[in-house]
């Protein structure tokens, strides 16, 4: 009698797991329909890059993206939408950059494309001239040493890895020198630093970024060179170590500007005090209309909210969107944000951060307690029909690392890594370069792992 009881029990408890994941596959399916057939984010992307286009913090482009999302949100009737006050910096790049070699024995005068890194001051209006030393990492500058440095450029030429398959890993080998490149140039008095661009490809547009100078250190131009005119450079200093660039820039760092946060949400019918944060930056740089960085992970999570709506779809829990002000240059709007919610004890149970651009979706990373992580895992099988696989790499976001230390689980939508570094910070990251296609691919996969969270929570 007790065993036929035990397979009675067994047999029920077998049935509701079938039940619910077969529940679970139709509620997926319909978020990718919705999003699929009937999504908002390639409209609101078009809007968002055409009509504003540039939003780098403090400025006018930035002041409109703020409207825009606020009536946007409330225009799909989410059940809150509210404004989080920010002061952020005001950095302005000013007229055009010249990059000019000047002494080429043999080629004479050349134009090179360069841009001024975010941060940077300018030159002044006469520009500089100045000899040029190459190095591929600070250890080699500091062999150099003042006697070789003094009063030079130096250019910066260590390229992102092409050997490594994650391009951000590739990155992430070779931003040092366009952040940290100028204090340490100048500890050895050099007149400026000029990075090469990072980029994946050789281009003929040179990548922006932010920089920032050590407080000990004095303040040098700090300069971008597109990929192509930095191996050209490279060229003609082993040919001619008497080469000279002309660098002219005119950048500035203003007072900083009020600007804000933007949130959304959708309220929980019953777990309402546990939030679930979807969001991406709504700042940009100045040079393009920062399409891919990060305007589809602003669209993307909203559609998230706005495709729950459309479905009818009730929360258990209060599901966020947020967009943060400000982290290309300062991360304001995610120190904000996560200080806020400190003092107001909210709990936040996870936060997901769309900042890869808006390409075809491959999973999510995750930084999360090893229990948080396998539950994550354990919805794959859900998931992998769409393309989302890799759930193997740690990682969340720039705006959400904030909230980490809190106890949120932070976790970053992976699309595809491989054209990100040809359009991110430069003149090139336009609606044009983002496909419809796998722009809602991506809003439906974040939609779909909020949906699982929701349901099945963390614990």
């Amino acid at each position: 009698m007790k065993y036929i009881l035990a397979v009675v029990v067994l047999s029920l408890l077998t049935l509701q797991i079938a039940s619910a994941q077969t529940q679970d596959e139709q509620t997926i399916r319909q978020i990718f329909n919705k999003a699929l057939a009937e999504g908002k984010s390639y409209e609101m992307l078009d809007y968002l890059s055409n009509k504003i286009g540039q939003r780098l913090s403090g400025s006018p482009g930035a002041a409109a993206a703020v409207e825009w999302s606020r009536h946007v949100m409330q225009d799909y009737g989410f059940d809150s939408v509210w404004l989080q006050p920010v002061m952020v910096p005001h950095w302005v790049r000013g007229q055009k950059e010249i990059g000019r070699i000047v002494n080429s024995k043999k080629m004479g005068t050349v134009d090179v494309n360069v841009c001024s890194l975010g941060g940077s001051v300018g030159t002044g209006p006469d520009g500089l001239v100045a000899g040029v030393v190459e190095v591929k990492s600070f250890e080699e500058l500091a062999q150099l040493g003042t006697k070789n440095v003094q009063g030079k450029i130096v250019f910066f030429n260590r390229p992102m890895d092409p050997t490594q398959i994650n391009t951000f890993a590739a990155y992430g080998g070779a931003v040092n020198q366009r952040g940290a490149g100028a204090s340490e140039a100048a500890k050895y008095g050099a007149a400026a630093a000029l990075v090469r661009s990072m980029g994946s490809n050789l281009e003929d547009y040179p990548h922006t970024g932010g920089m920032r100078y050590a407080p000990e250190q004095g303040k040098i131009p700090a300069l971008a060179i597109s990929t192509r005119h930095a191996e050209l450079l490279s060229k003609l200093l082993k040919e001619d170590k008497g080469i000279q660039l002309y660098l002219e820039s005119h950048s500035e760092t203003l007072e900083d500007a009020p600007s804000f946060n933007v949130i959304g949400e959708i309220k929980g019918s019953e777990y309402k005090d546990e939030i679930i944060v979807v969001g991406g930056h709504l700042d940009s740089w100045d040079l393009g209309q920062g399409a891919h960085d990060d305007g589809a992970g602003c669209v993307q999570s909203i559609e998230v909210l706005r495709i729950f709506k459309t479905m009818g779809y009730k929360p258990k829990r209060t599901i966020r969107a947020v967009m943060y002000m400000n982290e290309e240059n300062g991360l304001r709007g995610g120190t904000k944000y996560a200080e806020i919610a400190q003092k107001q004890k909210a709990k936040h149970i996870a936060a997901i951060e769309s900042d890869r651009g808006g390409f075809a979706p491959r999973g999510f990373t995750i930084s999360a307690t090893p229990a948080e992580r396998s539950k994550i895992q354990s919805w794959k099988p859900l998931l992998e029909p769409y393309g989302l696989s890799d759930f193997s790499q740690e990682g969340g976001g720039a705006d959400i690392g904030p909230l980490g230390p809190l106890g949120t689980a932070t976790i970053g939508f992976l699309p595809d890594s491989q054209r990100y570094f040809s359009y991110h910070h430069t003149s090139e990251d336009t609606f044009d370069k983002v496909d419809k296609r796998e722009l809602e691919l991506g809003s439906a996969s974040m939609a779909a792992l909020v949906y699982l969270i929701d349901k099945y929570g963390l614990k």
